[in-house]
């Protein structure tokens, strides 16, 4: 890279230092110092920079952050609706109040660690600041790809930790009580809390994809409320599955088929409507959670709930993350761990067994092995002393002991 320091006296006498480089396109940058020690790290920067490989146009950065989130929001064609809102909504209630005058080229490390404290300190939970921060990296992560800013500020910026809650799960009879006190939805309790499916999935599902000879779900569908509206999509990871379906469940399960054709909802409400877990929450679930004498007691629940009961019936970790339609068994082990400790006991003892077992049949070998009878070694033609390995054939030579008695 072509770079110089001129010193230059401006017309009120003081001094300034002009540094000047040419970019890889051959476009000259100019900018001044009050010291040249300024200049040259300008310079320094500026090349490193471009020895790396990250340097951008400076006037690519000045685009305000405000600007760059529409172009970021209308570059997320992949993502479901309601992510799209989730992210919308982030935006406008903790990333642009903040950020929206600023350059991108303006937005540095220390200033994102501040505003994720700040956020903090304004009341913000934990888990809706990293929220905040994620989306706004994603924002800027766009930025360095396309050749705006030379790297991510976001990143790398400590935030605050999350505290899970322990699940909360029930047992059968708990899921029949609640199932029995809601009455008419008590099958919408069972599905939940024996098959593990999101409320989504469950309103979703069509009479078409319920397999009563095989006793099995296909989950191809899930619906969301967006700002208000229904949007049907595909299921959260974005992949089909297939769920387990208990025999008791189908036969009443069946009964809700009946008249009803292959592209109509299983389970609606009473008016034929969608069902909308807010208002199915409130006018079923809490009175069936009072009247079953539960407590702290969310539909979600009914999806941990699912996988402790199949973990209790001996299903394998594979297995529940099958169900549950997790991205990962890693995502089923961070979420259930504690629920496979009884099977680390049971795998222990078995390895404990097994290896007793094993030296069990080694000693018992052992002791079994008839006793070899030692051949009896003859001596060869001229051989003096005893057999070959026990003595020397030198009489001359004695062992120490000897010369000791000698």
């Amino acid at each position: 890279m072509d770079g110089s320091i001129t010193r230059i006296t401006l017309s009120d006498g003081s001094t300034r230092y002009r540094a000047r480089y040419r970019d890889p396109g051959g476009r000259q940058h100019e900018r001044r110092f009050a010291r040249k020690v300024d200049a040259q790290r300008w310079l320094d920067e500026a090349t490193s920079a471009m020895v790396t490989q990250t340097w951008t146009a400076p006037v690519r950065g000045r685009i305000t952050v405000e600007e760059w989130s529409d172009r970021w929001l209308s570059s997320q064609t992949g993502v479901k609706p309601s992510t799209l809102y989730r992210y919308e909504n982030l935006l406008r209630t903790h990333v642009l109040p903040s950020w929206s005058r600023y350059r991108l080229a303006d937005v540095t490390h220390a200033d994102v660690a501040v505003w994720v404290a700040e956020l903090l300190t304004q009341g913000s939970a934990p888990g809706t600041v990293r929220q905040a921060h994620r989306v706004f990296s994603l924002l800027l992560g766009l930025a360095v790809r396309d050749g705006r800013i030379p790297r991510n500020p976001a990143e790398r910026v400590p935030l605050p930790r999350v505290t899970r809650q322990e699940p909360r799960f029930l047992n059968h009879d708990e899921v029949e009580r609640l199932a029995d006190a809601a009455g008419e939805d008590g099958d919408v309790i069972r599905l939940l809390g024996y098959t593990g499916l999101r409320f989504g999935e469950m309103a979703a599902l069509r009479v078409r994809r319920v397999d009563f000879l095989r006793r099995r779900l296909t989950i191809a569908e899930a619906v969301t409320e967006v700002g208000g509206r229904l949007e049907f999509g595909t299921p959260k990871t974005h992949q089909q599955r297939t769920v387990p379906l208990p025999a008791t469940l189908a036969e009443s399960l069946a009964r809700h088929c009946e008249g009803k054709q292959g592209d109509d909802l299983l389970r609606t409400t009473a008016s034929g409507t969608v069902l909308r877990l807010r208002n199915w929450r409130r006018a079923v679930f809490d009175p069936a959670v009072r009247t079953a004498g539960l407590s702290d007691v969310t539909p979600h629940d009914l999806r941990h709930t699912a996988a402790s009961l199949a973990v209790a019936s001996g299903a394998t970790v594979k297995s529940v993350q099958r169900m549950l339609g997790h991205a990962s068994a890693a995502m089923t082990l961070d979420v259930y761990s504690g629920l496979f400790d009884d099977d680390l006991a049971a795998l222990a003892d078995r390895m404990d067994a097994a290896a007793r077992a094993a030296t069990d049949a080694r000693v018992g070998a052992v002791w079994a092995r008839p006793a070899a009878e030692t051949p009896t070694k003859g001596k060869r033609q001229g051989q003096r002393g005893g057999p070959r390995g026990d003595r020397t054939h030198n009489p001359r030579i004695k062992s120490p002991l000897l010369c000791q008695l000698s």
